[in-house]
């Protein structure tokens, strides 16, 4: 199992913005990612500009299927302009879940 936790801050004042982006990844891939295992979206309740996925994948042809489609570049094309620095991505193997 692979998985990619990524935290994402947006500008203030752009924390709808980024809820709907995310939520309309999470979306497609309920529906058309059936190798993808999991996909949580997060918002932190005390800054609420801070967002988290945590994303897992069967394989690594999963992860490259759902990280090449066209919804995460329109996500990207969405989140771009209102990103407050730099996405922070860490790719792993998952070694112990709770199913």
């Amino acid at each position: 199992m692979l998985t990619i936790t990524a935290v994402i801050r947006a500008k203030k004042g752009q924390e709808e913005t980024m809820r709907r982006a995310l939520l309309a990844v999470a979306d497609n891939v309920r529906l058309n990612e059936p190798n993808t295992l999991g996909f949580f979206v997060s918002q932190d309740p005390e800054d609420p500009c801070v967002f988290t996925t945590y994303e897992r994948f069967v394989d690594q042809a999963a992860m490259d299927a759902h990280n090449n489609s066209e919804v995460v570049a329109r996500f990207f094309g969405i989140a771009k302009p209102i990103l407050d620095g730099d996405v922070v991505l860490v790719t792993a193997a998952e070694l112990s879940a709770k199913a």
